[in-house]
């Protein structure tokens, strides 16, 4: 993950001190409403009963962890096939929401205040994923089943990779 600020994208560090790098008061007011903890495995909050949707960057492993745990996605690709990823997700399956990035601009200039996405953007994709309407969180959870179904004995990708596994004890 990176952490853009004032349009400039720099390589994250661990704080000892979140107060140095979180604006003031900010841990206060979100106390009762939040957490702040270091780092934890993203599947141990994708599977948590109260996440309601997922900023993501569209990677291919997040994306699946995501459709695995039923958690709908407000998609923010940055690299290579991420928007590819996003753009099946978000246009084909209907099983996203976009956040819109301005890609003419250089994510890594240091020297501009240019920003390539705002604040008010962030938060209108976050209230479109929570705002999901029920058909596209229906079609969300039985593409959970199906993904589900599919790593079972007699699921598709079961029975694909034991079709592999005998071609090449077959073929060597």
């Amino acid at each position: 993950m990176a952490i853009i600020l004032g349009g400039n994208m720099e390589a994250p560090s661990d704080h000892v001190n979140l107060q140095e790098v979180l604006p003031e008061g900010f841990i206060d007011r979100t106390a009762k409403i939040g957490k702040m903890i270091g780092w934890t495995p993203q599947i141990d909050i994708l599977s948590h009963s109260s996440i309601g949707g997922f900023v993501s960057h569209c990677g291919w492993n997040s994306t699946l962890e995501s459709i695995w745990f039923g958690v709908p996605i407000a998609a923010l690709p940055l690299h290579a096939e991420q928007q590819l990823i996003a753009f099946q997700m978000i246009v084909e399956l209907g099983l996203a929401v976009e956040i819109k990035m301005d890609y003419r601009l250089d994510l890594f200039n240091k020297d501009g205040d240019e920003s390539t996405i705002t604040a008010e953007e962030i938060e209108r994709g976050i209230r479109c994923l929570m705002e999901l309407d029920h058909g596209k969180r229906k079609k969300l959870k039985e593409m959970s089943e199906k993904s589900r179904k599919a790593l079972m004995n007699s699921g598709s990708s079961y029975a694909w990779l034991s079709h592999f596994i005998q071609d090449d004890i077959k073929y060597e």
